[in-house]
Order: structure tokens, then sequence, then C-alpha cells
């Protein structure tokens, strides 16, 4: 095969640039598609788990190493004790300016000794950046925190006054966000932490793994993408952009308070929620369980009294250790002596 010329390498690498971007197309109509055969089977199984206490505190129970390794035994405590539904939907599905890979987190809670509120929901924004960036990112949630039950140790409280002071005060500036008390306040209580693992309940702080990108930016950058690819389809030349950047020296990641926030939402959206029923299932089949919990009826779990603590090791028997000793995920399964 003859060498190809330096024109020809260009053109070929522009008609992969334009297939590249009908995979992506395709795969964008596949996530509708897959949204819309399912829906009708999460209403039924929505339907059926209501009749089954402590389902999902049992998914999470068998959550994957990547999530399972954020759950400390206090956040586990509040699983086993209240929470009731969990509920993931693709909120901009059909939003011509949205991206159907956005999508939202809701988990729903009986009372309990930590927070007021009985439902948390998480939204997470497909946005693309004007430097080439695409990802989630989401806004922080404010939890209602009962006096002393924190079990964030005040992260979420300061990731949220942040965002409202960055909303009111700093008018999307970065640099200037920096100089925010509010900034210096969450990236001190960061730095001073002494906790080695955040619990999961800070994940609702989350804002971005890279930085916050707006709605605005997000739809001048695809803007810009659906053009040049235009040229691309025509045969005409794109000429790259040098990028005017200025770089302000700002840490986008100094303040965040989970910085792996994205990649839990992600498992917990395209994994444990569509395969709820899969962990629950091996939550009773788990190996080395000393109980026979194949005997055990929805019945028998509907007669437990409401003020009894539930404890989901006793429930559903000793997890199987995946984790290493020294984790989190490993002193979980012994916060009972």
């Amino acid at each position: 095969m003859a060498e190809q010329t330096p024109e020809e390498r260009i053109a070929r690498f522009e008609e992969l640039s334009v297939l590249e971007a009908e995979f992506e197309d395709a795969e964008i109509q596949l996530i509708r598609k897959s949204d819309e055969i399912h829906a009708p089977l999460y209403k039924k199984r929505a339907d059926l788990i209501a009749k089954i206490p402590h389902f999902w505190a049992l998914v999470f129970e068998q959550s994957p190493p990547e999530v399972e390794q954020y759950i400390l035994p206090s956040d586990s405590k509040v699983f086993a004790e209240s929470l009731e539904t969990l509920e993931v939907s693709r909120f901009e599905i059909d939003d011509p300016k949205g991206s159907p890979r956005s999508f939202s987190i809701k988990f729903g809670f009986g009372e309990n000794e930590y927070f007021e509120d009985r439902v948390l929901e998480k939204k997470f924004w497909f946005r693309k950046s004007l430097d080439g960036w695409q990802g989630l990112v989401s806004e922080p949630v404010k939890i209602a925190w009962k006096e002393g039950n924190d079990l964030s140790g005040g992260l979420t409280d300061a990731a949220y006054k942040l965002w409202q002071a960055k909303q009111a005060k700093a008018g999307g500036d970065a640099k200037k966000a920096t100089q925010l008390p509010e900034y210096k306040e969450l990236a001190q209580k960061i730095e001073q932490s002494e906790e080695p693992q955040p619990s999961f309940f800070a994940w609702f702080g989350f804002v971005s793994s890279y930085k916050w990108v707006s709605a605005e930016e997000s739809e001048q950058a695809n803007q810009k993408e659906a053009e040049a690819l235009e040229k691309k389809k025509k045969g005409e030349k794109v000429e790259e952009e040098e990028e005017d950047e200025e770089d302000d020296g700002v840490d986008s990641q100094e303040t965040e308070v989970f910085p792996v926030g994205d990649q839990l939402a992600t498992i917990i959206a395209e994994d444990m929620w569509p395969s709820a029923v899969k962990y629950y299932i091996r939550a009773h089949e788990d190996e080395g369980d000393d109980d026979d919990l194949s005997e055990l009826e929805v019945e028998d779990l509907d007669d437990e009294s409401d003020d009894e603590e539930v404890d989901i090791a006793e429930l559903v028997g000793k997890s199987k250790k995946r984790a290493a000793e020294d984790s989190p995920a490993s002193k979980k399964k012994q916060k009972k002596a």
C-alpha cells in the first residue's frame, strides 16, 4: 500500500471524525429507545418492590466495590433503617437543548435521626465545555441535617453555601470565586479533614470532576461542534482554532468535596438501578451466609416492628468479602461487635 500524503491522512481523519459523530448519534438514539422500552417495566418493578421492606437497602448492601468503598458504617445504618425508595430518571430525554445522558437520582427516606428530608434528589447534567471537555456536572444539594448528626462533617453545607455565594457574587467568574469567604472556608475544611474517607452523603455536595460548565457554554460548544461537523461532511477544511486560554490558576478541585461523584452516579444509574433485582437476589445467595434466607418470606419482614433497629448485616448475612480488610467497606461489615 502506497504511503499516504499529509493531505490524504487529514482527509481520512476528517472522515473518521464524521463517523465517530454518527456513532454518538446512534448511542443517543439507543438511550432514548431504551428509556421508552424500560419505563413500564420500572413502573411495574416499583409497584412490586413497594411490598418488600428494605429492598433498596439490600441492593446497596450488595453494591459494587466502586460504590461500597464509599459507604461508611454510619451510612450503612441510615440505608438499613430508613432508605425506602430509589428512582433514576433521564429528565432531559426530550429536551432539544439538553442531553439524554443527563439523569437524576432520587432517594426516598423514612424518619431517621440524621436529617429531616424525606427525599434527596441529585441531578447530573451532561455538558460540553468550549475547551473540549465533556462530562457530568451537578449542583450541591442542601441536606437538612439534625443538630449534631451531620454525617458529612459539614461538607455538604459548606459546598451549598459556596454554590449560593458563587451565583450571587461571582457571576460565573472562577477567579473571583476564589476570593469568597465561602470558598476559603470549604477549601480549608477539605484540607483539614481528618477523615480518610468522606461519607457517602458528602456525594450530594459534588459539582464536577473538572469544573462547572453552564448550560449556555455547553450550548455554544455543541453549536461549534455541529458547524465543524457540517464542514467535514461537505469535504471542507476545518481550521483548528488556537485556544485563547488564559490560565487563571484556579484549581476547581480545591473545593470539590467528592471528586469521584460522577463515577458513583454513573454506576448507580447505569448498573445498580437497572440491575436492582439481581443485586437483591444476590443478597439472599451471599456466599458464606449461615442463615437460611431462601426461606425468608416477605410476610415475615412485614411483621418486623417499626421501632426495631434494622441491621442490614444481620438481615442478609455477612456480605461477601470483596474489599481489602483495611478499607472502609470491610469495616462496614464489622460495625456490630
